[in-house]
């Protein structure tokens, strides 16, 4: 059976009556005399739209017919009955962009056919852009360039696009003309669709499709994207090529602040700050580590009160620079080290090291970590992990001062 969504692609509204209404799970299946609504088809996702006051958000065909879920609503009661007269709404902006993205696919498909012999095996239309998977190794950027320039001039000339329709024992099924034909899904009886794109290929397909290739506005070619067995090329049409170049223009506003320029120096611009970010990175580490190596050793030198814990905590980050190079520094065996560094954001996360004797580190570490909303282990003489509530550090220093009573201590905030 051929839909009327596909007897006229441009078609938004539709009488219809019902055939059948069938309770399934979270809603129904309902079958109508004919529909405007595309069922899910051929690489083209189902239409989206309403049948009177409800609404369709998928369709899919069955042989001949098309099903069309529709929710279930609080009051349970079926939402049509046999021979009910309704009316069918397309929606319209969904409607169109597919149009134009499977359109659009079939050119390309055609003009890397007929420029580098290079066939689409399968493709798909996403949401946000869409892609055809080519049977190649690669295509270079040069390719890539000449395709999207060859389907843009058709697009300027309004190359007409034409939907006819056969049946199966039709001799013109086997002319020239359609000879290249990919076919269809195995259960599709009755007529077959042909679509032409003057003077490029006829193809078989069951999906929607503009009337002539002005109607695609314009294509744009993304991206190769090679993995294995695969060569994916990636694709906008039409309205989403606007979308896109809408996008990347308030990007570009908003660096112009940011960056301090326009966009003819962003990249050098970027490419300084970049350079910045190293060397103060650079600096920044290097006066890291001769901080903690002066924490310390102002520890070593305390010869005469040696404490028992030390409680030292930074808010720059998780750079575990300080740390590592603080224990390493650090002489003092017998004390217990409580470290944390948190995050600047503010958020309580960060990292946790605990060090000290193997006993004191088996019974603090996962108390204190489960204290701080930590993920962690310890190994012998040091507890490691990532926490969450920084926020509970005066919890952590209490139960310290609590196992190791009336001792000495050095505290550094």
């Amino acid at each position: 059976m051929v839909f009327k969504c596909q007897e006229n692609s441009f078609l938004t509204e539709f009488k219809t009556k019902v055939i059948s209404c069938e309770k399934v799970d979270k809603g129904y299946n309902v079958i109508f005399e004919d529909t405007v609504l595309f069922p899910e088809g051929g690489g083209q996702p189902s239409d989206h739209g309403h049948v009177n006051d409800r609404v369709v958000k998928s369709i899919i065909r069955k042989g001949a017919e098309a099903i069309h879920f529709i929710e279930d609503e609080a009051d349970s009661t079926p939402p049509f009955i046999a021979g009910q007269e309704v009316i069918q709404l397309v929606d319209w902006t969904r409607r169109f962009d597919h149009m134009q993205q499977h359109s659009g696919q079939h050119l390309i498909t055609a003009i890397f056919d007929r420029e580098y012999k290079c066939n689409t095996k399968s493709w798909w239309l996403g949401g946000e852009s869409s892609y055809i998977d080519l049977d190649a190794k690669d295509i270079s950027h040069k390719q890539l360039e000449r395709i999207e320039r060859i389907c843009n001039q058709l697009i300027v000339d309004c190359t007409p696009v034409e939907v006819n329709v056969y049946e199966p024992n039709d001799p013109a099924l086997k002319s020239d003309v359609t000879r290249a034909t990919r076919g269809l899904p195995d259960d599709v009886t009755g007529p077959l669709r042909v679509v032409t794109i003057a003077g490029i290929e006829s193809n078989m397909c069951c999906g929607t499709h503009v009337r002539n290739l002005g109607q695609l506005q314009s294509i744009k070619l993304l991206s190769v994207e090679k993995t294995k067995n695969k060569c994916l090329v990636h694709f906008l049409v039409g309205g989403r090529v606007l979308r896109k170049l809408s996008e990347c223009y308030e990007r570009e506003v908003q660096l112009n602040t940011l960056l301090n320029g326009g966009p003819s120096a962003h990249i050098d611009l970027a490419k300084k700050l970049q350079s910045t970010v190293r060397t103060t990175q650079r600096i920044a580490k290097k006066l890291t580590i001769e901080l903690a190596s002066a924490e310390a050793e102002k520890l070593n030198s305390l010869r005469d009160a040696l404490p028992k814990y030390v409680f030292l905590h930074r808010s720059d980050g998780q750079d575990s620079d300080f740390i590592s190079t603080f224990l390493r520094m650090v002489k003092l065996p017998e004390c217990f080290f409580f470290l944390t560094n948190s995050d600047t954001d503010g958020s309580g996360k960060g990292q946790l090291v605990l060090q000290g004797k193997q006993e004191d580190v088996a019974q603090l570490g996962p108390e204190i970590c489960t204290m701080l909303d930590g993920k962690g282990n310890g190994k012998g003489t040091r507890f490691n992990a990532k926490v969450n509530k920084l926020q509970n550090l005066t919890l952590c220093e209490n139960l310290i001062r609590k196992h190791f009573p009336h001792e000495d201590s050095v505290v550094e905030k």
